[in-house]
């Protein structure tokens, strides 16, 4: 699809500079929270008989969170919490107290069991009739929008659609876990089995709902979303809402989960604030000659999706390139497809294609991303043309 040429691009979606977003929100996120929150604690009856003098132990209060969590990484967390988002320690462990732990939450953030990678097999578990089917209905319905994202950021329709039907079949499966318990379990009970703890990640992005529900004025009691804690039809973690998220249609409040414009406005700034280059190819089929030397191919190989070779260097190294990837000017990636037993398929990834991959750090997720959505592009073409003859 032909790029339009962008409108200048915005430093920033909203009245607060990027660098100080945080503080603009701080002064005001405690009052909000405090007023969406219910008391953590209800209150105890009054005793029928005077009460015997508590004894000094009996005084000290119970911390205000849940059996779940253990103490000392509650104490370290709300710490980390009230520092990066200038919430109060009280209004922390308040929320911290209505959180509960989730243990298919520990269990699927596990990486699966060890198999074959298989691009054609992930291919088809999103190039399929239920995403181009609901895919074209919603580029039909909100094509104005994809419109008005592509003139403001330079990104085209297809990158965005495609993006939203991997994520969530265009707000169809936008998970129905509560955030608040999906982060906290994450942040305080990481599962030790796990190749790597990344409980100091979800820690700051729980700080960092907590700070959005604030300025969105949303009861964090009631937010859903993955396993993961990523939210609305973009999938978008806390922290890339309040860096990327935008009101795009100027309705008063930014919302990703009902309102298209919003999650096509918000993907769209993403991909611009990564480095979305308008009218740049994302990426050139490559067909690797029979007789390419192990030790070349590894040498191709090793920057994986990092854009590294100019299209002259890989054309000495005897790769048969087509005219369009010859013609290219910017830096090149050899990219690998894995198909199980099968022989790989490679692609020449450009800058574009490493933007997609932003999103999730995977060639196989930015390539299903591109064909998704440019199948779902023709598919509305087509009915939009059948229905105006």
């Amino acid at each position: 699809m032909p790029s339009v040429p962008p409108t200048p691009l915005p430093t920033d979606p909203t009245p607060c500079a990027s660098a100080s977003r945080r503080r603009c929100l701080q002064s005001g996120a405690a009052l909000a929270l405090n007023l969406l929150l219910p008391t953590a604690r209800a209150q105890q009856p009054a005793a029928s008989t005077p009460a015997a003098a508590p004894s000094a132990a009996s005084q000290t209060p119970p911390a205000p969170w849940s059996g779940d969590w253990p103490a000392p990484g509650v104490q370290a967390l709300v710490a980390r919490i009230v520092q990066r988002n200038g919430l109060s320690p009280s209004l922390v462990e308040r929320l911290l107290g209505q959180a509960q732990y989730l243990p298919t939450v520990a269990r699927l953030i596990l990486p699966g069991p060890p198999a074959k990678k298989n691009w054609r097999v992930y291919r088809s578990r999103f190039v399929d009739a239920l995403r181009i089917g609901a895919g074209s209905d919603f580029v039909q319905e909100f094509g104005v929008w994809f419109a008005r994202a592509q003139q403001r950021w330079g990104v085209p329709p297809h990158i965005v659609a495609g993006i939203l039907g991997v994520e969530t079949i265009y707000g169809r499966n936008m998970g129905n876990f509560r955030v608040l318990d999906a982060l906290s379990t994450l942040a305080l009970r990481f599962p030790p089995q796990a190749p790597r703890d990344r409980s100091a990640y979800f820690g700051a992005q729980l700080g960092d709902f907590f700070q959005w529900c604030a300025q969105d004025g949303r009861d964090p009691l009631q937010v859903r979303g993955s396993y993961a804690g990523a939210i609305g039809m973009p999938q978008f973690m806390p922290e890339n809402i309040l860096r990327y998220a935008v009101d795009f249609d100027q309705g008063g409040r930014i919302d990703l989960s009902n309102d298209p414009a919003d999650a096509i406005g918000s993907v769209a700034n993403f991909l611009a604030a990564k480095g979305w280059t308008p009218g740049q190819p994302t990426h050139f089929p490559l067909q690797l000659p029979a007789g390419l030397p192990p030790a070349t191919l590894d040498a191709l190989l090793e920057p994986d999706i990092t854009p590294t070779f100019t299209a002259e260097q890989l054309a000495a190294l005897g790769l048969p390139l087509l005219p369009q990837a010859r013609a290219y000017a910017g830096k090149l990636a050899v990219v690998q497809l894995p198909n199980a037993d099968a022989a790989p398929d490679y692609v020449l990834g450009t800058d574009n294609f490493y933007v997609i991959t932003r999103y999730n750090h995977s060639a196989f997720y930015a390539l299903a991303v591109i064909e998704l959505g440019e199948v779902v592009s023709a598919a509305a073409a087509a009915a939009g043309a059948a229905s105006a003859g």
